[in-house]
């Protein structure tokens, strides 16, 4: 006489463990974690190149056209004296504030299960917004600065920085860091972009 017990040992080992498709759905990556580095870092490049053009300013001992050279008044150079630069510290501050902003935003979303969309989108749109903003700003700087650093005999505009040295090294050293922000928030729009794609694929 067979045992009736079979069928029921086989029912129990054939039980499907519980559905995996929902952790399947989320981002195969801690978006948040790195999210809110990289703008941690867009962040400190943001400050440091304001703080470092905002200190840009050298006065040196200059002669006078017109007179002898002999005779020398002291004149200041300083990031104000440049529509450009003003630009620059306007766009690098804006840009500041918005990286902040934006990673405490990414961490209190961060705390929930899993982002939305509509997050993720305006984070991409947003940065590349500010992708516009900062790469003008740093255009528009570095054209000013090389004129400083080369001259144009073309037009006859002077360079400086053989004068203006520490000027000059300061502007270019908040360029540099500027430049370098630019990349981050292109970094930051492919990334948000990729977490979409992957949410929604």
């Amino acid at each position: 006489m067979e045992s009736t017990d079979k069928p029921a040992a086989v029912a129990a080992t054939t039980t499907t463990p519980p559905s995996t498709s929902v952790a399947a759905s989320k981002c195969p990556f801690n978006y948040s974690a790195v999210d809110v580095g990289l703008r941690v870092v867009l962040f400190a490049a943001a400050v440091i190149a304001v703080v470092v053009m905002a200190t840009s300013k050298q006065t040196e001992m200059v002669p006078v056209p017109g007179l002898p050279t002999s005779v020398r008044v002291p004149y200041s150079a300083e990031f104000t004296d440049s529509p450009a630069f003003v630009y620059f510290m306007a766009a690098l501050s804006t840009t500041g504030l918005y990286s902040i902003i934006t990673a405490l935003a990414s961490i209190l979303l961060g705390r929930r299960p899993s982002y939305t969309n509509t997050i993720l989108l305006a984070f991409a749109l947003m940065d590349v917004v500010f992708v516009g903003i900062v790469a003008s700003a740093t255009g528009a700087a570095g054209a000013v600065a090389y004129i400083g650093l080369r001259g144009n005999s073309h037009v006859r505009w002077d360079k400086i920085c053989n004068v203006y040295d520490e000027f000059c090294r300061h502007v270019g050293t908040a360029i540099a860091f500027s430049l370098f922000a630019a990349i981050l928030l292109v970094f930051l729009t492919m990334f948000s972009t990729f977490a979409l794609y992957k949410k929604i694929r």
